[in-house]
């Protein structure tokens, strides 16, 4: 019998080593930080996009660095409810908080006295 050359194996790759997680960052989130902002504003129609963006500056918040984050969270608030947009599509417009999120839910009163 002839003898058989033995078939080379897959190297195999060393498990990669998990990066260390980066910290998480010390104060509210983006959206905190909108939704503070529209409340503080005084604004009847809204607050805009522009002038949410210079409120956030104004709180040393670096809006030029972190534009996309903005966007995604006045997005995300909107779908979830807590801010309306009263103007615009999308991230761009006006926007003002929910009264019905905002208000607190009244207990109904008992009202089984004999």
């Amino acid at each position: 019998m002839a003898e058989v050359a033995p078939t080379q194996a897959a190297p195999t790759k060393a498990p990669k080593k998990k990066s260390a997680a980066r910290p998480k960052k010390a104060g509210p989130s983006v959206g905190e930080l909108i939704v503070k902002a529209v409340s503080q504003s005084k604004e009847r129609s809204g607050v805009s996009l522009a002038a949410l963006k210079k409120a956030l500056a104004a709180g040393a918040y670096d809006v030029e660095k972190n534009n996309s984050r903005v966007k995604l969270a006045v997005k995300s608030l909107v779908t979830k409810g807590t801010l309306v947009q009263t103007k615009g599509t999308g991230a761009s417009g006006s926007f003002k908080l929910d009264k019905k999120q905002t208000e607190p839910k009244k207990k109904p009163a008992n009202r089984n006295c004999l």
